[in-house]
């Protein structure tokens, strides 16, 4: 077997802090677009957000276990992906949904709730589900992990910036104009280049390993979004709902992912190279779906 974890993917304490203001700034520049409706309209469709919900914060953790237990990959590998899984929907959602003419304010409201929630589920669901797999929970047992760090951590750094950001667009909705745009752009491209200077001082290792994490993912994800999509359709939801909530399941916020891996799990390269390839992936996916659902015919 190949020994994935040779890949380490660390940074200094100044570093690790400027990782967690991007991605701070991220969620702040995303949600100066938000309003107080976008985590309210969830009322007014409430078993598309049922749905919703349960694909993304049930299924897709069950199913990635599943998965696991028929692909077995590398205990590093395994922990990378039920990490992914535990994580919120990713912002590029909403933009993918509207591409593909899906319910883009469902799509919204979904990512701003499951990134309030995931204070709680990314946690919870990353080692409740983790202990399922026993190659997964023998590798947590060596890593010494105080759950209540993870859970200030992720409230710090994505719900925090969540709610600061709906509050200037409610009560400073001048300020929160100018700034969107900027802040947006500024943090990404920082934490983009944050990210590329620590993959690649390591990519001969990823190209060593790009075939078998290929596969992982693509299967990972592609399971994701069918996932979503039958659930949808199992519970009766209009084809533009079930577009949305597949992509909401199968696209990810993986950055929050990556920033925990350097966080708390000390750049274990095996799950830093499943999430990493999982934020590329997951837009390639995405965009193709928008392409054929985007060229459908409305109602």
């Amino acid at each position: 077997m190949q020994d994935y974890d040779l890949v380490r993917l660390n940074f200094s304490p100044g570093g690790l802090l400027v990782l967690n203001i991007c991605l701070g700034l991220i969620m702040y520049g995303v949600s100066l677009e938000l309003t107080i409706a976008d985590f309210t309209n969830l009322r007014k469709q409430p078993k598309a957000a049922i749905v919703g919900l349960f694909s993304q914060l049930v299924l897709l953790p069950a199913l990635t276990v599943g998965l696991l237990y028929i692909l077995k990959p590398h205990p590093g590998l395994a922990l990378g992906m039920i990490l992914v899984a535990a994580c919120p929907g990713g912002n590029m959602s909403n933009f993918i949904s509207l591409l593909a003419k899906g319910n883009v304010p469902l799509s919204i409201s979904l990512t701003a709730t499951t990134t309030v929630l995931a204070w709680f589920f990314t946690p919870f669901n990353f080692f409740f589900w983790g202990k399922l797999y026993s190659p997964a929970a023998d590798r947590l047992k060596e890593i010494s992990l105080n759950p209540v760090d993870v859970f200030l951590s992720i409230f710090l750094i994505l719900v925090l910036p969540l709610i600061l950001g709906a509050l200037t667009n409610r009560f400073l909705p001048k300020v929160a104009a100018r700034l969107k745009k900027p802040m947006r752009i500024g943090s990404t491209v920082l934490l983009g280049v944050f990210i590329l200077i620590a993959f690649a001082g390591n990519w001969k290792s990823f190209v060593e390993f790009g075939t078998v994490l290929f596969w992982l993912v693509l299967l990972h994800n592609g399971s994701a979004l069918t996932v979503g999509y039958l659930a949808s359709w199992i519970a009766g939801l209009a084809h533009k709902e079930r577009k949305t909530i597949s992509l909401e399941t199968g696209l990810q916020n993986s950055g929050l992912g990556l920033i925990l891996i350097f966080t708390f799990f000390q750049g274990i390269g095996s799950m830093a190279l499943i999430a990493a390839w999982w934020g590329v992936w997951h837009l390639i996916s995405g965009l193709f779906l928008a392409a054929i659902w985007g060229r459908e015919k409305t109602a």
